[in-house]
C-alpha cells in the first residue's frame, strides 16, 4: 500500500518554491512529467491513497489527476472524492488507485471550522475476509483536527480489519490521535517516519495506521517533486 499527498502534481523542492513556484498552485505546466513519475511509483502497489488530488482544473489542465494515474499504472479501479474547489482555477481531494474491486465505496465530509475536508471509504472482501481502508486529509487547526478524529473514530470504531492512511498533520502520537486507538482497532506505526518537508524531513504528519494487519515493512518513499514524502508499507494478515 502507499499513501502519497501528491500536492496536485506541483514540484516543492525547498521553502523558496513556495513563493517562486507559486503560479504552478493556479498553472498546469510541469505536473504531467510528476504526474508520469508518480504514476511509475504507484505500478509497484496494490492499493494507492492519495491526497491533494485535484479533480479537472486549470491548474491540471482540467484533467482529473486520479483518473490520469490510474490509466498510467494500470489501476482497473479507481475512485475520487473532491472535497474543495476554487471556481475552475483548482480542485482538491482524496482519491483511491486499487487493483481489486472494493465491495463499496462511500465517502464523507468531515467536520471542522472551515469545510473542504474529507474521507473516502472502501470495504474489501466478505466475512472473515472483509476488511475496511479510509483515505483522508486532516485540518491544520488542533481543534478542527480533535473533531475529524472523533467522527473517524466513531465512523471506524466497528471495523476489525482497517487501514486508514493520508496526511493527519499531526504526529501519530499527538493527543487528539487517541481517540483513533482508544475506539477503533488501529495501532500507530511500527517507526516513527518523518515525511515533511520532502526535502529534509523533520516532521511525521503522513501515517498508514492499521488494524488487524501485521505490518512487515513501512517506510517514506519521494513523491515525485511534492513537499510531502509518501509511505510505503506492506501487509499480511494475521
Amino acid at each position: 500500500m502507499l499513501s502519497a499527498n501528491i500536492q496536485a502534481g506541483s514540484s516543492t523542492r525547498a521553502y523558496s518554491d513556495y513563493v517562486t513556484r507559486s503560479w504552478s498552485h493556479v498553472l498546469p505546466n510541469g505536473k504531467r512529467i510528476n504526474l508520469d513519475a508518480l504514476a511509475k511509483m504507484a505500478s509497484n502497489y496494490d492499493v494507492v491513497g492519495l491526497q491533494e488530488s485535484d479533480p479537472g482544473s486549470l491548474r491540471s489542465g482540467f484533467t482529473n489527476q486520479a483518473d490520469y494515474l490510474a490509466e498510467q499504472a494500470q489501476f482497473p479501479f479507481w475512485s475520487h472524492q473532491p472535497n474543495r474547489r476554487i471556481s475552475r482555477i483548482a480542485g482538491s481531494g482524496n482519491a483511491l488507485l486499487s487493483r481489486e474491486e472494493p465491495t463499496e465505496m462511500l465517502d464523507y465530509a468531515l467536520p471542522g471550522r472551515i469545510a473542504g475536508r474529507g474521507v473516502l471509504l472502501a470495504k474489501y472482501g466478505k466475512g472473515k475476509k472483509a476488511w475496511t481502508l479510509a483515505i483522508t486529509h486532516l485540518s491544520l487547526g488542533v481543534k478542527s483536527r480533535q473533531l475529524q478524529l472523533g467522527f473517524l473514530a466513531d465512523l471506524l470504531s466497528d471495523a476489525p480489519r482497517l487501514v486508514l492512511m493520508g496526511d493527519f498533520n499531526c504526529d501519530f502520537d499527538a493527543p487528539e490521535m487517541r481517540a483513533l486507538y482508544r475506539e477503533t482497532s488501529l495501532e500507530p506505526p511500527p517507526e516513527r517516519v518523518c515525511t515533511f518537508p520532502s526535502w529534509a524531513p523533520q516532521r511525521c504528519l503522513d501515517h498508514v495506521l492499521v488494524g488487524g494487519f501485521e505490518v512487515l515493512d513501512y517506510k517514506a518513499v519521494p513523491a515525485a517533486g511534492s513537499d510531502h514524502m509518501a509511505v510505503g508499507v506492506e501487509l499480511r494478515q494475521k
